[in-house]
């Protein structure tokens, strides 16, 4: 018994020494200069963990909460130099702690304006809870809502349609980065499997929405480029649609998902639907 006291009191005065150390570094560095740099001497969270003796989740809370008002005061010159370290000192303590991944990444987004930065501090909080679909889907929305990187936010979708739990709006946000990045019949297949699917009203309403866009573009792809085709030979563009079956270019003219005609610019040489798929 006394030999276990003995080694506590040792770690302890171990730790104490550590910390004590830090603080003389800490006490060196000019604060006129680096305000709040004091944070870049924080040891990894591997190691800060040991140190605490079983508190660590109450320190990585400390430094969270630490952490908003740093990033909250704008005076601070480089601070989001420190951002993927002070958000990795949390991880390494709780990495059970979602609110510090979706924060970090969020102040990398739209404030450091750095989305790699956004999406190792989301990759990382996947890797350490695989289990929560919220990070690839926080990946995925800064991939197609800030980027237009359409093929990054699929991929991030589709992890986190893997992820058991994982919201209906995730089939959706996917079906409609397939279509930002042209693959129309994958984005059809899916808006179809969609709308065959639910049985709520809204949904139905917008996944046909989507369908009548999807179809719309497939059909525009196709007839303009039978009209190219048809100027090529003749010199000019069609009087009518119905010329490009007459002269073998088409099989037949495609009409809209509500069996409308579709509106043929002849100077141009493109179509556009009747109808916007929102105002159906």
């Amino acid at each position: 018994m006394r030999s276990k006291n003995y080694f506590f009191a040792v770690l302890a005065l171990i730790s104490l020494l550590a910390f004590m150390g830090l603080k003389i570094r800490i006490d060196k560095i000019p604060r006129q200069k680096v305000p709040g740099s004091s944070i870049i001497y924080l040891p990894s969270g591997k190691y800060l963990k040991y140190a605490t003796f079983g508190y660590s989740s109450l320190l990585a809370d400390l430094i969270y909460l630490w952490s908003i008002q740093f990033y909250s005061n704008y005076d601070i010159p480089h601070r989001f130099d420190y951002l993927e370290h002070i958000y990795s000192v949390i991880a390494e303590l709780d990495p059970q702690y979602l609110d510090p991944y979706e924060l970090g990444a969020m102040i990398a987004i739209y404030e450091a304006h750095n989305p790699n930065l956004a999406f190792r501090i989301l990759d990382m909080g996947l890797e350490k809870n695989p289990q929560e679909w919220i990070f690839p889907y926080q990946a995925g929305h800064y991939a197609q809502m800030i980027l237009k990187d359409y093929a990054l936010a699929q991929k991030y979708y589709q992890k986190a349609l893997a992820i058991e739990g994982a919201p209906p709006i995730l089939k959706r946000l996917f079906a409609h980065a397939t279509y930002r990045l042209g693959d129309y019949r994958t984005a059809w297949q899916n808006w179809l499997n969609i709308y065959q699917s639910t049985t709520d009203p809204r949904i139905k309403k917008i996944a046909s929405n989507h369908l009548y866009l999807v179809k719309s573009a497939m059909d525009k792809e196709q007839v303009e480029r039978a009209l190219h085709q048809f100027r090529d030979k003749l010199g000019y563009y069609p009087q009518r649609l119905e010329d490009l079956v007459s002269y073998g270019f088409l099989s037949q003219v495609p009409k809209d998902l509500d069996g409308r005609d579709y509106l043929y610019d002849r100077e141009k040489g493109t179509i556009t639907p009747a109808q916007s798929p929102w105002k159906r």
